[in-house]
């Protein structure tokens, strides 16, 4: 037999490798940083406003001590609490509205064909790409041709259905991907056992849906209270939301501090709100677990 040649080993340096063990500590530093400086800008004006709440003074820019007097205030600011009444009002009948209509609208564009369900999803998107100002302008104009047969319309009604009109979309948006998710024969298997169609809805369809039907909800619900653009054009007779209220008190310089107050319950509200969801819905998926 012939002795094999002895070829030289190869490098993992010849074949290109780069060792780049030095800077990764510092890359994760650098990306620590971008991470939590996006952070601090995502919720700085969350942290000052809250930070506001407990100044015992009114002038925002000077913190003279820690005082809790602008939270149980707010009850008695009469026009705050007007505004706050009028903004819940105006927000939960709509986002109502919204979650049911916007509901059974999905599950009745997911069941068409896909070229039809496309154009109504394209037309479902308009008032959300649109601009608020075009939006709650070209709502006012609709509603001052009634004016003439209904004098008093601008006020409760006109802002609750310029916010119907903007948050019906999210809904549906909300829903739709919650449906694609379910089995498309869901619908016909309760009908084939028996179940009338809309208990087959109620009973089988919806409950499959709900986690997108509360996201939905939510987001509608939040986008309401927050409206200012299009509710400034549509409101009248006295009736102002809390965005509306807060716009004419800047003017006149003299805010109160109990709306950083407000809105830091508000903040507080909400988060608390999702992360009871979160642990439902964790706590449902390891029942689950278990029972598999």
């Amino acid at each position: 037999m012939t002795d094999m040649k002895e070829y030289p080993v190869a490098t993992l340096q010849e074949y290109g490798y780069r060792d780049f063990s030095a800077i990764r500590k510092p890359m994760k530093i650098v990306k620590n940083i971008i991470f939590f400086s996006i952070l601090l800008m995502l919720y700085l004006s969350i942290i000052v406003i809250a930070i506001q709440s407990f100044n015992s003074s009114i002038i925002t820019s000077s913190f003279q001590q820690i005082s809790f007097k602008w939270y149980p205030n707010i009850f008695r600011e009469e026009d705050l609490m007007t505004a706050i009444r009028n903004t819940f009002i105006v927000s939960f009948i709509a986002t109502s509205i919204a979650t049911v209509a916007g509901t059974f609208f999905a599950v009745g564009m997911y069941s068409i064909e896909k070229k039809k369900r496309q154009s109504l999803m394209l037309l479902n998107n308009v008032p959300i790409l649109n601009a608020d100002i075009v939006t709650g302008f070209s709502l006012m104009l609709m509603f001052r041709l009634l004016m003439p047969i209904f004098p008093s319309i601008f006020g409760l009604f006109t802002l609750v259905m310029a916010h119907l009109f903007f948050t019906f979309p999210y809904v549906v948006l909300s829903v739709m991907p919650k449906l694609k998710e379910t089995d498309p024969n869901l619908m016909d298997a309760a009908l084939d056992l028996g179940v009338k169609p809309y208990k087959a809805l109620i009973k089988v369809v919806i409950p499959a849906i709900k986690a997108g039907i509360f996201s939905g909800a939510l987001l509608a619900l939040t986008m309401s209270i927050d409206d200012f653009v299009i509710s400034y054009f549509n409101t009248g007779a006295g009736f102002d939301n809390l965005s509306i209220w807060i716009y004419a008190v800047l003017g006149r310089r003299n805010l109160t501090p109990s709306v950083y107050a407000f809105s830091t319950l508000l903040t507080l509200f909400t988060l608390g709100g999702l992360m009871v969801y979160q642990f439902l819905q964790r706590t449902k998926k390891g029942k689950k677990s278990e029972v598999k």
